[in-house]
């Protein structure tokens, strides 16, 4: 799989998975194109999107972002879309291929972490590959996430 690059300042994140690094261990990430109506762009660039329950599977040779929230969008009247409705990724056939082979093979899950706008304004799904953790593995990212606060503190207060 190719990493997707560092954040990049000016990719503006339309909807964001918080909880995902913390519910799972994440091994590889892709970037996917979305297949999206009018609206639904219109709605995401006003940022009240919603993926925290949503998941991506993998049916009839493509890739498909399930239960994900994109508000109806207010003046779309007529042409609107419906909220939560099943939306297509855009990846090659190898990508789907290894991505299909770790859920199949491997158990794992397509889980999304963000949604964002690229440099050329399109929207792109930062999806990721991962494991579930354990409740011990959940606790020990806790641990550490309160060690390195608290170490923060304690740097700051000496310098």
């Amino acid at each position: 799989m190719n990493q997707v690059k560092k954040a990049d300042p000016n990719n503006k994140v339309a909807a964001e998975n918080r909880k995902a690094r913390f519910s799972y261990e994440v091994l590889d990430t892709v970037e996917a194109g979305l297949v999206l109506t009018g609206t639904e762009v219109k709605s995401l660039r006003q940022g009240q999107a919603n993926i925290q329950e949503s998941y991506a599977s993998v049916e009839d040779g493509g890739i498909w972002l399930i239960n994900s929230y994109l508000p109806e969008y207010l003046q779309g009247n007529r042409f609107n879309h419906e909220p939560r409705r099943r939306r297509k990724l855009l990846l090659n056939k190898r990508e789907i291929a290894k991505l299909g082979q770790g859920v199949a093979r491997d158990g794992m899950t397509l889980v999304p972490l963000k949604i964002y706008f690229n440099d050329k304004g399109r929207a792109k799904l930062l999806l990721g590959l991962a494991r579930g953790k354990k409740l011990h593995d959940k606790r020990e990212t806790e641990k550490q996430r309160d060690w390195a606060r608290e170490k923060g503190r304690l740097l700051k207060e000496r310098g």
